[in-house]
Parts: C-alpha cells; structure tokens; sequence
C-alpha cells in the first residue's frame, strides 16, 4: 500500500512530511532501551510483510501488518514503520523519496490511533480480546485506505474513482490482517504475554496505554 513517486501535490508532500516527523519525534522518545529488540524484529516483518504486492491504480495492495506494529508499539510505530519504508524505497524501489512522509503517516498514524483504541481490550475475556485484536488489524488497513484515499483525492478531485478502488481492493486484506492479528495476539497471551502493551500496568491495576513524555506521579 505504497503511494509512488510523482502523483502526489507538493503541498500534500510537505503536510505528510511534517506529520511524519512529528510521529517519528514521539516515536523515539517512547522507545526504552529495553524494547529495541522488539522495535528491530517488527520493523523487520512489516518490511517482509511488504514484499509480495499487487498494483492497483497508482498504488499497491499487499499484507501490512501495521495493526500488529501499531498494537504492540504504539507510538514507536512510527520510527519502525519509517526505517521498513526507506529500506523498500532504495532496494526493491516501492514507493519512493518524496513521498516517503506520507507513505509513513499513512501505515502509522492508524497503527498509533489503533494502540489507543484496542489495546486496553487485550486483558478482557478470550472473546472481547480477540474481537478486539481482529478489529485492530481491520481497522489498521482501513484507515490506511482512506488516508491513501484522502491524499489522492487532496491532490486532484478526479482522484474519487481511483480512492473507491483502493479501498474495495484492500477488502480481503483487511480481513486477513484481522484474521493474523487475532491469532498472534492469541500466540503472545499464551506464550509471553508481557509482551502485549499495558501487562505491568493490568498487573497492578490497569490504566490505559502510556502516552509518550508522560511522567509518573511520585
């Protein structure tokens, strides 16, 4: 689901761009030490995730798995999500420099909003967590669609036509990333589930997902 080269309006450019490094800035920030291992191996599968894809239009549809990033890293989706698109740009030429910020907000920013809204569903019953771990990655590629959607159409109105086909054609993608999503999330809660977010937080009473920058009150 890549945007290429030379489609997009300059001003749409300029305004991925900048959101791109906005998130890639908090997404820094909220890396621990600790957790770069696991920032490096689900950068790593986004990137093969990538790798088989199908043309549509001016753009590409293909397993994303921003879902399962996004679910597990929050706002560190960004940084990792940025590193996978960059690596695809200059070895295998999928979408491409320019449009490199816009390609980034539109795999994680939903991969970021997903975190907020699915995570805290995790540590309910078997039915609620999957549910939600299936609509996490559902949603996630849904809400790439329409962002790759709106940019085209921000760009040139004609646009509207191609958008409709992006999102019909990302369809079954959607649905199969929810299917994969559930049942990883299913493998991690049986296997090591301090992996999932908010586990030491659910340990000692669950409170939410952690917003970068934030402090603890003493």
């Amino acid at each position: 689901m890549h945007i290429s080269e030379g489609i997009l309006s300059a001003p749409v450019l300029i305004a991925g761009g900048g959101a791109a490094i906005a998130g890639t800035a908090l997404g820094l920030k909220a890396i621990d030490y600790d957790r770069i291992s696991t920032v490096g191996i689900l950068s790593s599968a986004f990137f093969v995730a990538s790798l088989i894809h199908v043309n549509v239009g001016p753009s590409s549809t293909h397993l994303v798995l921003n879902g399962m990033v996004g679910l597990m890293l929050g706002w560190a989706a960004f940084p990792a999500i940025l590193v996978a698109l960059i690596l695809q740009a200059f070895l295998f030429q999928y979408g491409g420099i320019t449009v490199l910020g816009v390609n980034t907000v539109i795999m994680a920013l939903p991969a970021v909003i997903c975190y907020y809204v699915f995570s805290p569903l995790l540590f309910k019953s078997y039915r609620v967590a999957m549910a939600g771990a299936f609509a996490c990655g559902f949603g996630s590629v849904f809400l790439s669609a329409l962002l790759m959607g709106l940019s085209l159409i921000l760009t040139e109105e004609n646009f509207w036509e191609i958008s409709a086909l992006i999102l019909a054609a990302n369809l079954p993608v959607m649905i199969i990333e929810g299917i994969i999503t559930a049942f990883c999330v299913a493998f991690i809660k049986k296997v090591n589930p301090v992996m999932l977010p908010g586990y030491t937080q659910q340990m000692s009473g669950f409170q939410g997902p952690r917003v970068p920058g934030a402090k603890e009150n003493d």
